[in-house]
């Protein structure tokens, strides 16, 4: 047959071919385009970790800073604390301080006025006293038709009050 005689020179030609093109891509593509492929990654690859270290880097600076602020806040507040709680101390001193001047000040004007009082009721009970003398200097002269001394008139009623 000579379909099959003309195979092998068929064979030939086409494994010459292929061994061309292969040749040829293999130049073309393997050593032209991939290494600039691989470099590329390469370089993308070495930029990716670059950044990544960068932002772990700046990650962990944050994370110092916001200790350090968390240190500080919590300092701060301590301190605002013990502020108010010394301004509280104080308004309590200062507090009890005007209630004890107010205090005084009230027994003092509670003692004037006790003394007031008093002298007003002894004053009262003089009065008392001597109208209470005239009245009985009065009755006695009308009923008895005697005359009683002044004196004698206070020393009776004086008498009579401290008996009730």
């Amino acid at each position: 047959m000579p379909q099959i005689s003309q195979l092998a020179a068929t064979w030939a030609s086409q494994l010459f071919w292929l061994v061309v093109t292969f040749g040829v891509v293999f130049f073309v593509v393997g050593r032209g385009m991939l290494p600039k492929v691989q470099k590329t990654i390469d370089a993308r690859d070495h930029s990716i970790a670059a950044d990544l270290a960068a932002a772990s880097a700046a990650r962990d600076e944050a994370d110092k800073v916001e200790a350090d602020w968390r240190v500080r806040d919590q300092a701060n507040r301590e301190k605002a604390q013990a502020l108010v709680a010394e301004a509280r101390q104080r308004a309590a001193k200062a507090s009890e301080a005007t209630l004890n001047a107010a205090g005084e000040e009230q027994a003092a004007r509670i003692a004037a006025a006790e003394a007031d009082i008093k002298a007003a009721t002894q004053r009262a009970l003089d009065e008392i006293e001597a109208v209470a003398a005239e009245a009985t200097q009065d009755i006695v002269a009308r009923v008895s038709g005697v005359q009683v001394s002044a004196d004698e008139a206070r020393g009776a009623v004086k008498a009579a009050m401290a008996h009730g």
